[in-house]
């Protein structure tokens, strides 16, 4: 994991009415903030990544070269690196109150316009989930945003990607282990449960039907999903639905009265939005829906098998090229 700092915000009051308590966010900074304080890219962690899952994307000659612009890596709130369930001291596990991501982008600003001291942000950029927090920062900041790179992730959770997210978070509240989120041994039952229901959305149909996690390195379909029971085993249970709860209620319409339409209709960034074709739970439907409403908004959908994780950063080489193309055109044209 890549060297992390920490920006320490105290009591944060929450939406809900409750408050967090001591308050961390995590953070890691390339480059330098510019005299004019306008050079920023800011990059949101998604559901189960932190922001060392952005680090192939950043070094000398690539689009995000720190020796011109000043890169800000942010944890979100849940993910095991800023506050969490699983490293609170005063609201640890089941203790730990209910965040959602206006709570993580009021802390946000606070790191970035004011412990940071940025001007603007050339480019706000995110991956799923990390895209929702991208969305959020433009729509809130209409006037120093200027840019939006959102990568496979909506403005706000649309019904259809809800009932997966209770699927999975069914899935894991299952297992007796967990008892409520008071588990004193990891809920290892329920996290493989998590994770093999996950698989089964986080790629394509033609994934599937034409054996692509031979692709991926794996002899068999079996094989993948045990992969997935594994790499799920290994997260805090509280932790995943802390942050399933914070996308499960996202919505940037809230920032506008209720009304997400008139939400977007405030971004004043230029904006590329880059579903992918055959995501089946953000899906390229309703991120045209979204597109409609901007003021300077690009539909540039991924053409992929890989479903959703075709938008992870560095996982397949076809589709990072068309992100990094669309990087270009925000920061450089």
């Amino acid at each position: 994991m890549g060297l992390c700092a920490f920006y320490r915000l105290g009591e944060l009051p929450l939406v809900s009415g409750e408050t967090l308590l001591e308050t961390c966010i995590g953070y890691q900074t390339f480059g330098q903030l510019n005299a004019n304080r306008d050079n920023t890219v800011v990059i949101f962690s998604y559901y189960s990544g932190t922001h060392a899952s952005y680090l192939p994307l950043i070094g000398t000659g690539k689009t995000l070269d720190p020796a011109r612009w000043f890169i800000v890596l942010v944890n979100k709130l849940g993910n095991g690196v800023s506050t969490s369930p699983s490293n609170s001291v005063l609201q640890p596990g089941a203790a730990f109150p209910r965040v959602t991501l206006l709570d993580n982008l009021r802390a946000q600003e606070r790191l970035l316009f004011e412990h940071l001291g940025i001007h603007r942000i050339a480019l706000a950029y995110g991956w799923s989930m990390g895209a929702m927090q991208a969305w959020h920062l433009a729509v809130a900041r209409p006037q120093q945003v200027q840019s939006l790179l959102a990568v496979c992730g909506s403005a706000r959770c649309w019904p259809n990607n809800q009932v997966f997210l209770d699927g999975v978070r069914a899935a894991l509240c299952c297992d007796a282990q967990f008892a409520e989120g008071h588990y004193s041994t990891p809920p290892l039952r329920g996290l493989a449960a998590f994770g093999r229901v996950y698989a089964g959305w986080a790629y394509s149909t033609a994934f599937f039907r034409e054996a692509r996690w031979h692709d991926l390195g794996f002899d068999s379909l079996e094989a993948l999903l045990v992969d997935w029971e594994r790499d799920h085993q290994a997260l805090d249970a509280n932790d995943l639905l802390s942050a399933l709860y914070s996308w499960y209620h996202a919505d940037v319409g809230l920032l506008a009265g209720g009304d997400w339409r008139a939400a977007l209709a405030q971004i004043g960034a230029r904006c590329i939005v880059m579903p992918c074709d055959n995501d089946r739970y953000f899906t390229l439907e309703e991120a045209a829906l979204e597109v409609a409403e901007l003021r300077q908004g690009e539909l540039r959908p991924l053409v992929s098998p890989y479903g959703h994780c075709a938008g992870a950063p560095a996982r397949f080489a076809e589709a990072s090229a068309q992100i990094d193309s669309a990087m270009q055109a925000l920061l450089y044209l």
